[in-house]
């Protein structure tokens, strides 16, 4: 952690945990860090941390253990966006959503709250973006 106040990390370390569990959903999570101004994060699976990025220009990372699964070879996009379907039905939970993306071949996504849209990365460079749902 570099910086943040410490009322605003700990309200990005519990939004991190209470996801991680499965007990937050990605637009509760979204809006609660948009109110801290938090503008992007990072969740680097390989790396077990996930990265916020506020407007002030200070960061916050978070370490969360990750499932025992290898990153797949091959990116698979369609994998991906059926994971990110589940996720937005409320059928599929955070920590499955992990693990379904790392079969896919997704070592991690960039999560870009002020443009509203999330990239999704392969291996090898390959991409997929996802934006948000209207409201």
């Amino acid at each position: 952690m570099i910086d943040a106040n410490q009322e605003t990390a700990a309200t990005i370390e519990q939004c991190a945990h209470r996801a991680h569990a499965g007990t937050m959903s990605f637009g509760e999570v979204v809006q609660t860090l948009a109110a801290r101004g938090v503008e992007a994060y990072y969740a680097d699976y390989r790396g077990k941390a996930t990265t916020y990025y506020l407007a002030t220009g200070q960061v916050v990372r978070v370490t969360l253990p990750a499932p025992a699964v290898p990153v797949a070879e091959a990116f698979d996009a369609a994998s991906v966006q059926a994971a990110i379907r589940g996720a937005q039905s409320g059928e599929v939970k955070y920590p499955e959503f992990v693990e379904r993306t790392m079969h896919a071949g997704c070592m991690g996504y960039m999560v870009w709250i002020a443009g509203r849209h999330v990239q999704y990365f392969g291996r090898r460079g390959e991409a997929h973006v996802e934006h948000f749902p209207s409201k």
